[in-house]
């Protein structure tokens, strides 16, 4: 049996390019999916900190944390979430800055380790970035992330357990220092295999382009490797 292509993916919750990185990946991992040898994939996401020292409750919109955080005008930050709103749209997506709560987002990655432990860690991934980037809604208090935990199948009282004791704090650290091993200082980023890294939210194609070649490699290796011995 061929070993399935390991993908982990580092991210943050309040990263716009991440969730278009994510939803590329997607539509790249659906295009191969209809290959004849299809590829075998096990996708996991890790824990990434834009902005650590954001507060939970942030007083100003993202136009004002932007400037405050880059040094940038106003005028150019709007333009640039405009630009970051028009690629979201051709990935799919539609980004509602004008909603967003900026947050800290520690207490999201705890949850999204909690909820890889249950098995539904892209579930969650999936229902924290909607949640951010396309309705508005809170991820940085504790009260909100069990909201949306159980919207996605979780217990509502060991979540909230889980985010009180902080349970999952040490594994959020393990995937920072790790990301730190590897270089890398933005996000997204991805690990394919552990030995091949893109950077960035690439289009699918890329994605095909990486998968297939290490799936046609795996193809010419396993015969060898079955005949030796």
């Amino acid at each position: 049996m061929t070993e399935p292509i390991s993908i982990d993916i580092w991210s943050d919750i309040a990263c716009p390019w991440c969730y278009i990185g994510k939803r590329n990946l997607e539509k790249g991992l659906e295009a191969v999916s209809g290959d004849s040898d299809a590829p075998e994939v096990t996708v996991t996401f890790h824990s990434f900190e834009l902005s650590p020292d954001t507060p939970v409750d942030f007083d100003g919109d993202e136009i004002d944390f932007l400037a405050g955080h880059k040094g940038m005008p106003r005028e150019q930050v709007e333009q640039m979430l405009a630009n970051v709103t028009g690629v979201a749209q051709k990935a799919g997506l539609e980004y509602r800055f004008d909603l967003l709560q900026h947050t800290n987002t520690v207490k999201a990655h705890e949850l999204l380790h909690y909820a890889k432990a249950k098995g539904l860690q892209h579930e969650m991934e999936e229902r924290l970035m909607s949640a951010y980037f396309t309705e508005g809604k809170h991820v940085g208090r504790i009260d909100d992330l069990v909201e949306l935990a159980v919207e996605v199948g979780l217990d509502a009282d060991e979540t909230r357990t889980a985010l009180t004791d902080a349970r999952y704090l040490s594994a959020v650290r393990q995937d920072q220092a790790q990301a730190q091993s590897y270089g890398i200082q933005g996000v997204p980023f991805f690990v394919i295999d552990g030995q091949y890294g893109i950077s960035g939210a690439q289009p699918p194609s890329t994605f095909e382009s990486v998968l297939r070649d290490l799936w046609a490699k795996r193809g010419q290796i396993e015969p060898e490797t079955a005949a030796a011995v």
